[in-house]
């Protein structure tokens, strides 16, 4: 099955999903601002990604900045995406074993 961690507001988020879309692909939607990602879900997501959890935030927000969390431990980074879900990076193509982060959008011909 196929996921899309999804926000409506962000323009290359809804790129990503008119791709998948017009290829014949349902995914599942997650809109992961309204209905936050648990602790578990990061952490498999970031498995998947094959990155450390660092790598998944979004380093221009101002929240990120002001954190200063550079050298934190990757439970604490995991913590702090949890409850800002805003710093993690989008739009996120997760299938089976694999994710992708679709910046740009066309990334999601690497994981089709």
């Amino acid at each position: 099955m196929m996921k899309i961690y999804h926000n409506p507001r962000c323009q290359i988020s809804r790129k990503t999903l008119k791709l998948i879309l017009d290829k014949g692909f349902n995914p599942k939607i997650i809109l992961y601002m309204k209905n936050k990602l648990g602790k578990v879900e990061l952490e498999n997501l970031v498995r998947k990604l094959k990155i450390s959890p660092i790598n998944l935030f979004r380093k221009n927000e101002k929240l990120f900045k002001v954190l200063n969390i550079s050298k934190m431990k990757d439970d604490k980074l995991i913590k702090i995406m949890v409850e800002n879900p805003k710093l993690i990076q989008r739009p996120i193509v997760e299938i089976e074993d694999k994710a992708i982060i679709c910046r740009p959008p066309e990334k999601i011909n690497c994981i089709l």
